[in-house]
């Protein structure tokens, strides 16, 4: 797979315009897109299908779209996407269960003309397209801020995504990186959440009850059920990394006492491979296989990071979606329409 270009939403938005005139002239042809996710339940994923269906909507270039949605691993993936090559899909667009598991598939579809792009996560391979949020970095920007907010020392609890996923590995390697940058912090306790909220919850509860000291948190994502557990629990509060959910957003703007970082994770890059997809399908080929959207944080230890956290706060949204529900040029749609999670047809 050709080097991925890393680009900020700021940075992606220019990239963007210069493809932007191509929608207009995609208006004559219609498409139908298929979708393949593998988690179901998580709010994160719901996001994401949402924003597929919203673009795919507002981009007036879908007739319709083939959704497999379900929680499965990479042999029902495989199953899903074999469906979709046969009920004639022009483009698939796919969140992968792991990098490689699905690639007998992807070739196959690409070698039926089927355009494939994964979102989310990265496949290696290679007729794939990828448009993902920069996941190793998302680990590196909250790893880095919570060793530093503990001193530089002390226990950390560790709470991973779905072993074998892509984006899991990808944010332990960054992780791991800003860990080798401070040897004194130790890792308390390494789970892997599955992105559930329920099970991330009990995880947390189970090692509240154990008595084991720890002096911060770091979630992949599932966060506002982690401070929950911590406020349910009548212990101290410590300092908690997690994504830009609205619930966890709302936390530390509200909760007492409450000092974390939320790291930008967008679902909306759903939407964004939904649009690179048309791209493709109208003739216009990206120059690289991958592109990457760079993370932000956003803090409440600094009187910047509160004015970050209050400006992104919607309480308005279901607590385990991402704020970010759009990205600048990629994603067409409204926060009306989004909500409203309707495709073409619906």
């Amino acid at each position: 797979m050709q080097k991925a270009r890393h680009l900020g939403l700021a940075t992606l938005a220019t990239a963007a315009m210069a493809a932007s005139s191509l929608v207009p002239a995609l208006a004559a042809d219609s498409y139908t897109i298929g979708i393949s996710n593998t988690v179901q339940g998580n709010g994160w994923r719901e996001e994401m299908i949402c924003a597929m269906k919203a673009q795919a909507l507002a981009s007036g270039n879908v007739e319709s779209l083939n959704i497999a949605h379900r929680n499965t691993d990479a042999a029902g993936q495989l199953e899903d996407i074999r469906n979709l090559i046969a009920a004639g899909v022009d483009a698939i667009v796919v969140n992968p269960a792991n990098p490689e598991g699905i690639n007998p598939a992807i070739k196959e579809a690409t070698d039926a003309g089927i355009v494939v792009v994964a979102v989310d996560q990265a496949v290696t391979e290679p007729s794939a397209y990828v448009i993902s949020n920069n996941q190793e970095q998302y680990a590196y920007l909250g790893a880095k801020w919570l060793f530093e907010q503990v001193g530089g020392e002390g226990d950390i609890i560790y709470m991973r995504g779905a072993a074998g996923a892509s984006a899991d590995t990808d944010r332990d390697t960054g992780f791991k990186k800003a860990l080798a940058e401070y040897p004194d912090i130790n890792i308390a306790q390494e789970v892997f959440t599955g992105w559930q909220q329920d099970q991330g919850k009990q995880q947390i509860l189970d090692f509240i009850a154990s008595g084991i000291p720890f002096d911060g948190i770091w979630t992949s994502g599932i966060d506002n059920v982690i401070v929950d557990a911590l406020v349910e629990s009548e212990v101290d509060l410590v300092p908690v990394v997690g994504a830009d959910n609205a619930g966890f957003v709302g936390q530390l703007n509200d909760v007492e006492g409450l000092v974390g970082a939320a790291v930008t994770n967008p679902g909306s890059i759903g939407g964004a491979g939904v649009t690179l997809a048309l791209r493709i399908l109208g003739g216009e080929t990206p120059s690289e296989q991958t592109v990457l959207v760079d993370p932000e944080l956003w803090e409440n230890a600094t009187d910047a990071g509160k004015a970050q956290l209050a400006a992104a706060a919607d309480p308005s949204l279901d607590p385990e979606w991402p704020v970010s529900i759009s990205i600048p040029d990629w994603t067409t749609y409204t926060k009306e329409q989004i909500i409203a999670c309707d495709g073409p047809g619906e």
